[in-house]
């Protein structure tokens, strides 16, 4: 897993280049957002089952049919494995928060996500709005602990969303 420090620094270096202005106005930003982005992740952390109960419930409030008799949520085995999946989504949406960079959701979380949740019959789309609703919410703890600017909190959640909704399914 890699930060944004790391990619960049990386990237330079196979070029042999010194850092030039864009790399320098990169590094600013990541480090300007610092202290808000560990901000966000101590109040996701604080809060996390929270947000993923409340992030399913309005889930299956918009899209009933999913615990319905035939839903891919119907039972509780199956309702526990999508708030299972919701945590571990949150859960590496604030890793990549923190390290300025989305590496850890390519390699830990969307990898192979698409072929396992076609074998198991999940449905791509309510993922994807599950995982958008949990940005909302998160995006509310968030500023709720004092972090005025919540824009970079979009990143990782967008980031899963336009991958998973980009892929052929």
């Amino acid at each position: 897993m890699r930060d944004a420090i790391t990619t960049l620094i990386g990237t330079y270096d196979v070029a042999g280049r010194y850092f030039d202005r864009d790399a320098m106005e990169r590094l600013k930003s990541y480090f300007e957002t610092g202290t808000a982005r560990v901000q966000a992740a101590a109040a996701i952390n604080g809060n996390a089952a929270a947000i993923v109960k409340r992030s399913g419930s309005r889930l299956f409030e918009e899209l009933p049919e999913l615990i319905r008799p035939g839903g891919n949520a119907y039972t509780t085995r199956r309702y526990a494995a999508c708030l299972r999946d919701m945590d571990y989504y949150l859960r590496y949406a604030t890793y990549a928060l923190v390290a300025g960079s989305m590496d850890v959701l390519d390699e830990r979380v969307l990898q192979g996500l698409r072929e396992t949740y076609n074998s198991l019959g999940v449905p791509i789309g309510p993922t994807i709005q599950g995982i958008q609703i949990m940005k909302d919410i998160v995006k509310e703890q968030v500023a709720a602990a004092g972090v005025s600017d919540t824009s970079f909190v979009d990143e990782p959640f967008d980031y899963m969303t336009s991958e998973l909704g980009e892929q052929d399914i």
